[in-house]
């Protein structure tokens, strides 16, 4: 099999991570590992958990870190780095390059370390597992193409981060190389329903949808939404099918920290009030392990498919902790929907429920706002990933929308987000168009015009040019549908003859309109450095640059008008 090529798409959860790959573009055979058999189990996916050692080196991931961290000795977890969840600590935080992630033995590693590192984990299993079903192929990693999700919510430093994780995990040499495309989830798994038939979705009720054709591939016109549960974020789109079976994002990306943890976190508020405070806390603190073991039940309980009563075990520090003060079933006494059941803790269904209520609130009003603009008309409503095998979610989605459209949820909705990127990877163009999130723009200076400029930001050059500062050049605009071929130009010439580079600070806003760059809520998101061809000089030189905000990341060039000649540029927004 010389010339052998694979796209292989990582998708890495706040929960769960797992990856599907391809060979030769053979969409029909999306190929995938089992985790988890090794403890008898069988998941498309692994925890998203890493341990680190004492050196700082990583030595377990997955379902084998999360395996070892619960038969450790306290002692030993105070030694180790245990990190989970730490794909949120990505949304919305500022200062990205320097972020430190707290481990669960209370000591920091920087966060650049755990994701490169998991990265690179995930990198060697993908290459054993396509070296162990491909025997015969010959290949290097230059013949991979990766594609690694991210969720649409996310600002571009965010995106920057990953794909530089990426870089230094092992997956790309270059920053830039076009053998990482970074997909966004919610438009992955957008990609794979599309093309599914009937048979493929789960409908109100759980059952299987019947069939054989695809309800959204060859049907012109149809509007749907994708909320993409995850275990952190609930990130929506909105998708049009056109006529070429293209699809048009037709609103802005929208969702928050909405996700399957936001459940773990209200069960375990009810734990620590159940318990009263200091036990609660001194088992957090002197049980770490026990208590993962613990949270790994929580969220395996929440997924229930059946409308009963949950019996939850109490691990063994936990109630020799709670008898200490006074006998278990007295922390029961007058709790509503709880009971003490022969070392378990009963949780009534009702009861259950509550610990969705923020979350679900929250992914129906996001859905309301959708379906009220007068100009989009939903036709389905299709839940993915892997907080979607909630019952409880669904049904609460399906109860609200069900009389205004149909709810559906493909079967194994935990694998619609990489195989839906494998697609993404044989053709990034089939998304044709998206809508900024933001209003973005450049910080420019241009000459001073006094019935138009604020005389605060009048200036005088060394040369005697009067000119107004801080002015916020707008490129995009907040709410605009942007082709993903289409460009932003900007011309500028130098300010000095004999500049070999000039460097534009790149802001945005919420805003539709700004003015100047240190108006409220413009804020300074990234820079760029354009060099200048050294071929020609004097201020006359003329260059143009190119941005492209239709596609996952933002993409900026530039070109010498006097010798045609462009080069891409980095845009950085990963500041200090």
């Amino acid at each position: 099999m010389e010339g052998t090529f694979f796209i292989v798409a990582i998708d890495f959860g706040t929960a769960y991570s797992g990856y599907c790959f391809i060979v030769k573009e053979d969409t029909s055979n999306i190929r995938n590992p089992h985790w988890g058999t090794e403890y008898g189990l069988r998941f498309y996916k692994t925890p998203t958990c890493a341990l680190f050692n004492e050196h700082e080196e990583l030595v377990k991931f997955g379902f084998d870190a999360v395996m070892a961290y619960k038969k450790m000795s306290p002692t030993d977890a105070s030694l180790f780095y245990f990190f989970e969840n730490f794909k949120m600590e990505l949304y919305n935080k500022s200062c990205l390059k320097n972020l430190q992630l707290k481990a669960k033995n209370g000591k920091y590693l920087p966060a650049m370390t755990v994701f490169s590192e998991s990265l690179h984990y995930l990198k060697e299993h993908v290459l054993k597992m396509i070296n162990n079903s491909s025997s015969d192929a010959v290949f290097s990693e230059d013949d991979i193409t990766w594609v690694l999700t991210v969720p649409a919510i996310w600002r571009p430093d965010a995106k920057q981060f990953m794909r530089q994780a990426a870089k230094q995990g092992g997956l790309i040499d270059d920053i830039n190389s076009e053998n990482l495309v970074l997909a966004l989830e919610p438009e992955a798994a957008s990609l794979w329903c599309k093309q599914l038939s009937s048979s493929g979705f789960m409908v109100e009720g759980g059952t299987r949808a019947g069939g054989t054709h695809s309800i959204l591939q060859n049907n012109p016109g149809i509007q749907y939404i994708v909320v993409d549960c995850g275990g952190g974020t609930i990130d929506i789109t909105v998708h049009e099918v056109l006529k070429n079976g293209l699809l048009k994002e037709l609103q802005k990306a929208s969702g928050g920290g909405w996700g399957g943890l936001s459940v773990d976190k209200n069960f375990t508020a009810f734990l620590r009030e159940l318990f009263e405070g200091d036990v609660w806390e001194t088992f957090e603190k002197e049980h770490p392990s026990e208590l993962q073991k613990m949270m790994y039940n929580i969220s395996v309980q929440k997924c229930t498919d059946k409308r009963e009563d949950i019996f939850l075990p109490c691990v063994f520090s936990l109630g020799k902790l709670a008898e200490k003060k006074k006998d278990i079933s007295l922390y029961f006494q007058g709790i509503d929907g709880a009971s003490w059941s022969d070392g378990n803790i009963k949780i009534s269904y009702k009861k259950l429920e509550s610990f969705f209520k923020d979350s679900v609130t929250n992914v129906i009003e996001a859905i309301e706002d959708i379906m009220q603009k007068p100009e989009i008309h939903i036709d389905y409503i299709l839940l993915v990933g892997g907080y979607a095998s909630s019952k409880i979610l669904r049904d609460k989605v399906t109860s609200k929308f069900s009389g205004k459209c149909r709810v559906l949820c493909p079967i194994d909705s935990q694998l619609a987000i990489a195989k839906g990127a494998i697609l993404f990877g044989v053709d990034t163009k089939i998304i044709t168009s998206r809508v900024c999130m933001l209003t973005y723009g450049l910080k420019i200076s241009e000459t001073f015009v006094s019935y138009k400029h604020d005389w605060k930001k009048r200036r005088v050059s060394a040369g005697n040019v009067v000119y107004c500062t801080d002015i916020f050049m707008k490129l995009v605009e907040r709410g605009q549908s942007v082709g993903q071929n289409e460009s932003v130009e900007h011309f500028f010439k130098p300010i000095d003859g004999h500049q070999v580079q000039v460097l534009f600070s790149f802001f945005a806003t919420e805003k539709e309109k700004a003015e100047y760059t240190d108006e409220p809520g413009v804020n300074e998101v990234g820079s760029l450095i354009v060099p200048i061809p050294s071929n020609v000089v004097g201020v006359e030189r003329r260059l143009k640059m190119d941005f492209k905000f239709g596609l996952t990341e933002i993409k900026a060039a530039v070109t010498d008008l006097h010798t045609n000649k462009t080069q891409n540029i980095t845009l950085n927004f990963m500041t200090d």
